[in-house]
């Protein structure tokens, strides 16, 4: 699927759309991905600022999509875990970027090339307007080739 059609599709995802997250880029080559969450009355918690599973929620499928896209079809990925760090209240537009580097990925092949699970994570910040760290989030991704494409002792994939 195209990048930009993926965007589209998350940013009228129900639970993105009524959820003020936004997503306004997903790389083409699905390196990287930037998501910002708009203060609504809905998003909001008791004392007026993110409510913390917004926060979450903004970051929650990104690392997956990127690396299942980046990586190709020869390859599972899911979310095996994640977890966030509340570092200040959030108020206004709050961002969150995601960069998938080419060492990453090379590393993951390697990992995965004979069948081996590879558990990685990634942190991501979410940060107000000034660029102020509002929370860290972990995602841990579960990888593996598929064994139609895993490589032999010998380096032989019987799809090459």
């Amino acid at each position: 699927m195209k990048a930009s059609v993926l965007r589209r599709g998350l940013n009228v995802w129900p639970p993105f759309l009524f959820s003020g997250i936004h997503v306004t880029q997903i790389s083409a080559d699905y390196r990287h991905a930037h998501v910002e969450l708009r203060m609504r009355p809905w998003n909001r918690n008791y004392v007026g600022t993110h409510f913390g599973g917004s926060l979450f929620s903004m970051t929650d499928p990104f690392w997956m999509l990127l690396a299942m896209n980046a990586l190709g079809r020869e390859y599972w990925v899911w979310d095996k875990a994640g977890e966030i760090e509340f570092v200040k209240p959030g108020r206004g537009t709050v961002h969150a970027d995601f960069r998938l580097r080419d060492e990453v990925l090379d590393e993951l092949r390697a990992a995965t090339a004979d069948g081996d699970k590879a558990l990685r994570w990634f942190d991501t910040d979410i940060t107000d307007a000034t660029g102020e760290v509002v929370a860290r989030v972990r995602k841990q991704l579960y990888v593996r080739r598929k064994p139609a494409h895993r490589e032999d002792a010998n380096g032989f994939s019987p799809t090459a």
